[in-house]
């Protein structure tokens, strides 16, 4: 309980905090992404699955073109590179839906900041385990079985804008170590566990390690 407040007051003071620096940042990203194609701001992605299995939106910047997950899906051109998406654990190299503005911001995770709203709104904290789509979690529990224990320990906690895992390797992590790790953090998280999570962030992000 105790770590549950003070987690909550660290979540809304650093979002607060992040919001007022990245603020022109935030407001450049968004004039570029409308001058750089056709489309809304922040991608129209599926939703996520949070604490508890309950379904929310997560909200990023736009780095892809319009409708890019449903014409992942239903597209015939991009069926070759849908079945390798879903055997990379949900992540591709080389993705040709990413804009020329979307190629920055996910080199630098800048496509990410938006998800302060979604600190405020109590969906996700600033730290804790990756928030999965619900197909990819059906999936990738298919081909990996022993991941459901990890699985369901993740989903006690609140997805986090980074993480145990983020800091390690990324989007490099195949999905069974990530639930692993994630499962991990949860057990074992604390206010000491999520600062140093929170200060190796930045050296992840400006590095681009493992970044899709």
């Amino acid at each position: 309980m105790f770590y549950d407040i003070v987690k909550r007051v660290t979540d809304l003071t650093m979002a607060t905090i992040l919001l007022i620096v990245f603020f022109p940042l935030l407001v450049l990203i968004a004039i570029a992404i409308k001058l750089d194609s056709p489309g809304p701001i922040f991608a129209d992605t599926p939703k996520r699955v949070g604490k508890g299995g309950k379904l929310f939106r997560m909200y990023k910047f736009r780095s892809m073109i319009t409708n890019a997950h449903e014409l992942l899906r239903t597209d015939p051109k991009f069926r070759r590179i849908y079945e390798q998406y879903k055997r990379n654990s949900y992540k591709l190299k080389d993705d040709p839906r990413i804009t020329c503005v979307g190629q920055f911001v996910r080199r630098f995770s800048l496509d990410e900041l938006p998800q302060i709203i979604n600190i405020f709104k109590g969906e996700m904290s600033l730290v804790g385990p990756r928030a999965y789509y619900p197909d990819e979690l059906e999936e990738q529990q298919k081909i990996y079985p022993k991941s459901q224990k990890y699985v369901k320990q993740l989903l006690k906690a609140k997805p986090g804008i980074t993480g145990f895992w983020q800091v390690q390797g990324r989007s490099e992590i195949n999905f069974d170590r990530r639930v692993r790790m994630d499962a991990t953090y949860v057990s074992r998280r604390s206010i000491l566990e999520d600062i140093i999570i929170i200060l190796r962030t930045p050296w992840a992000m400006i590095s681009g390690k493992g970044a899709l």
